[in-house]
């Protein structure tokens, strides 16, 4: 899959950069940008509402990589894994449902630990 866009998320204590590839739902982000939300973590993993609606993808995936820059459709939320959640069976990042899987954030999955409940997230174009 190619490149559709590359974004930046930054809180207050990091930023990171991500590749997303060219999806319907990919599409629908890039369309609602700049924007800013308030993040909430679950176990390892940020997430936060974004006014984007999309339905589920045929490759939509529940296990994935860290770092994985992944949309939960029934809470209209962007999530961010870096590692174990709460109903994680191993060390891989397990989503709460089946998630469309938009690209990769570059670099250390890890910096997102900085992030606290509440911070908010700003998400722009690169």
């Amino acid at each position: 899959m190619t490149h559709y866009a590359r974004i930046r998320i930054a809180w207050p204590k990091g930023a990171a950069s991500a590749a997303l590839n060219d999806t319907p739902t990919t599409r629908a982000l890039v369309a609602a940008l700049p924007l800013k939300a308030k993040g909430q973590t679950w176990g390892k993993e940020v997430y936060f509402e974004i006014p984007v609606k999309a339905t589920l993808e045929k490759d939509a995936k529940q296990v994935v990589p860290p770092g994985t820059v992944c949309f939960w459709v029934e809470g209209s939320s962007l999530a961010l894994p870096w590692g174990r959640t709460p109903i994680s069976e191993e060390d891989e990042p397990r989503l709460v449902t089946r998630c469309n899987v938009l690209g990769r954030i570059d670099g250390e999955p890890g910096q997102l630990s900085s992030v606290r409940p509440g911070d908010v997230i700003t998400l722009t174009i690169e």
